[in-house]
């Protein structure tokens, strides 16, 4: 069944807002679900009182985390105050969701090791980079060639979970890696440009208009490339996105069976264990705080039911496999 033409403007307004894929099917995901709660009513015809029921419906009798609460009000507010212009005012009156964070799973330095071993080109560069560096999923596919500092062996994050941005360590055993995918975007680039209807990678409003050039230059191109080239839904521009990041947690749970390891492995298991081998060989918990990028070091603290140590140089822990 095809989407409503209520749920189809939605869309069409945050396309041409620029709002990244991601948080474009979130919010109309929980704006759907919102909808359909209230048996269908149109949102115009509801208010804070509802929202307040359908976010306590989640909390008590969904249970879902105090994050995926979280989400599901920003969709909401968006909805009536971005979208509709009709700001809901206070939204006090709902139940929390309690549910408490699950402890991350974290894979030993030879569970690494093995899981690695699985792994070959592509993805095995993509999989190191997460652990080697801690980066979230979305963060590693949307790296940019421009991004990598291989003299001061860093990776430059930009507009990361909260829109920061934030410099994190680069394994020294990946810069020959690396170099061969450079050059192997640059050989997909220039086979790009003879197509007569390539437009180059996307970039941002602002920094196509301050660097109109910059989608056909090397430094701004993805540094894992789709395999294929694409029109850009909102105007109908053929590029060449980004790695699908949903092909991520598929290729590492393949490898994750081959490796026997029995643990739930994804990207974001490779970030935990970043994170914990960090605090291990006894990086200080500010500076771990630092390379994850979280806004609160609270947040990081969850890792230290491994170990509570402190220092402060930081060396990558794919060094030590």
């Amino acid at each position: 069944m095809s989407p409503s033409p209520f749920l189809n403007s939605i869309r069409e307004y945050m396309l041409v807002r620029r709002y990244s894929r991601r948080t474009i099917d979130s919010y109309l995901y929980w704006i759907k679900y919102f909808i359909v709660f209230h048996q269908k009513k149109h949102p115009e015809e509801m208010g804070a009182a509802e929202v307040e029921a359908f976010l306590t419906f989640l909390a008590v009798q969904r249970d879902v985390s105090a994050s995926t609460q979280a989400i599901a009000l920003n969709a909401i507010v968006f909805l009536y105050s971005k979208y509709m212009d009709t700001p809901l005012g206070d939204l006090g009156a709902f139940r929390k969701a309690s549910r408490q964070r699950k402890l991350p799973v974290v894979l030993t330095r030879e569970e690494i090791s093995a899981l690695l071993s699985r792994l070959r080109g592509l993805h095995l560069l993509m999989a190191s980079l997460l652990y080697g560096s801690g980066l979230r999923r979305i963060e590693l596919v949307r790296l940019r060639v421009k991004d990598i500092d291989l003299d001061n062996l860093q990776v430059q994050v930009w507009n990361g979970k909260g829109f920061k941005h934030r410099l994190v360590t680069l394994a020294p055993e990946l810069v020959e890696r690396i170099t061969a995918q450079i050059k192997s975007v640059e050989l997909l680039l220039q086979g790009d440009l003879l197509h007569p209807e390539y437009q180059g990678v996307w970039m941002p409003d602002a920094l196509a208009r301050k660097y109109p050039s910059a989608p056909t230059k090397l430094g701004w191109q993805y540094l894992f490339p789709s395999t294929k080239l694409s029109f850009e839904p909102s105007t109908r521009n053929l590029r060449r996105h980004h790695f699908d990041e949903t092909n991520i947690n598929k290729f590492l749970r393949i490898a994750t069976r081959a490796a026997g390891i029995e643990k739930e492995v994804g990207s974001h298991t490779l970030r935990h264990s970043f994170a914990t081998h960090l605090l291990q060989s006894g990086a200080d918990i500010r500076t771990v705080q630092q390379q994850l990028g979280h806004a609160d070091v609270k947040t990081t603290e969850i890792y230290t039911h491994v170990l509570k140590q402190g220092a402060h140089g930081v060396r990558s822990p794919l060094s030590y496999l």
